[in-house]
């Protein structure tokens, strides 16, 4: 009986917990995630134009640059979508 009473008092909290924070979370972090995502985007499109011109530039480091770059811009029109969404 105590110890049923225990995890239900357990579980009930948690998962209170849990949703305080996944709300926090989609609230909050949202704009520093967004923001964290663009400035890596920016970082590697000026790593990947300045190391182009260098002549450590292969086919093999474009290839990094590259998949590391297309999700970012993937993110990057995401965010740019839902702003206007949020806009309009």
């Amino acid at each position: 009986m105590i110890s049923s009473m225990m995890s239900s008092t357990m579980s009930s909290s948690m998962s209170s917990a849990m949703s305080s924070t996944v709300s926090m979370f989609s609230t909050i972090g949202l704009a520093e995630i967004s923001v964290a995502s663009v400035i890596c985007l920016i970082i590697l499109l000026s790593a990947s134009e300045i190391l182009s011109a260098s002549k450590l530039w292969n086919e093999r480091m474009k290839l990094s640059f590259n998949l590391a770059i297309f999700p970012l811009v993937v993110g990057f029109c995401a965010i740019v979508l839902y702003k206007v969404t949020e806009i309009l």
